[in-house]
């Protein structure tokens, strides 16, 4: 399931080049908001609640982007393509998701620059203890939670369902998780290659929204067989018709398609 799920994730980013690179220029436009704003509020107002406040706001506007880009995204693997006025139409459906997500982010970063540095300065078994467990699990949430805007996108917008079903998809898939974890973190490394214009954000919510659809064929095929052995899933069987949609290409026709 993996190496189709690669091979895949990589045609339809080859396919879509284009719409991944402008979705992916957007995002760094938003993202220069969240870096230069507070800078300018230091500079100017010397004011730490303002400066907290602007980061807040360009993380909460990082964040419905990304629901966006999520919920416009969905087609392509769906075996589709997207026109850019969805994108904006995308946005009505996507900001409540982006909003509590970039709540979370907040939150996390929070933790990351304060709770965590105030337990573990506490200097004391307890404080190293309370550090440990801030951070752990905060680490778990934020490996459910890579799945959040895919989940939005696909199993719908109910935000309370939607944080449910990331926690319960990365614990029954927690080798999945952690692959995708890596992943993402490679193809960020490899982004900064390419300015983030690719694959960048707009790759990595692709490749999580591609990893969802298929793990959904578990699921289906778990609840029209109740009882199968859920260590025993019959991938060759499930991505059948998936492998058919796909195809596969020679290299001159993945580089060339026209000479072929």
């Amino acid at each position: 399931m993996i190496g189709f799920l690669l091979k895949k994730t990589m045609y339809d980013l080859w396919d879509n080049m284009f719409r991944i690179v402008v979705i992916n220029l957007g995002f760094i436009a938003v993202f220069a908001v969240l870096i230069f704003l507070p800078r300018l509020s230091i500079r100017f107002f010397d004011s730490q609640l303002l400066t907290m406040a602007l980061t807040a706001f360009g993380i909460l506007l990082c964040s419905v982007y990304l629901a966006a880009a999520a919920f416009s995204l969905k087609p392509i693997s769906d075996y589709g393509i997207f026109g850019f006025m969805d994108f904006f139409c995308n946005i009505k459906n996507a900001w409540p998701a982006g909003l509590v997500m970039g709540a979370f982010m907040f939150v996390l970063l929070l933790v990351a620059t304060i709770v965590i540095p105030f337990y573990a300065s506490m200097e004391s078994p307890v404080g190293l203890l309370l550090a440990a467990v801030v951070f752990w699990t905060s680490g778990f949430f934020s490996l459910s939670f890579q799945f959040y805007f895919s989940v939005c996108a696909r199993l719908g917008p109910n935000l309370i369902k939607a944080f449910k079903k990331c926690v319960i998809i990365s614990l029954d898939n927690s080798g999945l998780s952690l692959f995708l974890l890596l992943h993402n973190i490679l193809a960020l490394i490899l982004s900064v290659l390419f300015a983030f214009l690719f694959p960048g954000p707009a790759g990595i919510l692709l490749y999580i929204d591609e990893a969802l659809r298929l793990r959904i064929l578990k699921y289906d095929w778990l609840q029209a067989n109740p009882g199968a052995n859920r260590k025993k899933i019959p991938w060759d069987e499930l991505l059948i018709e998936e492998r058919e949609k796909t195809g596969d290409r020679t290299f001159k026709n993945f580089i060339f398609p026209w000479k072929d």
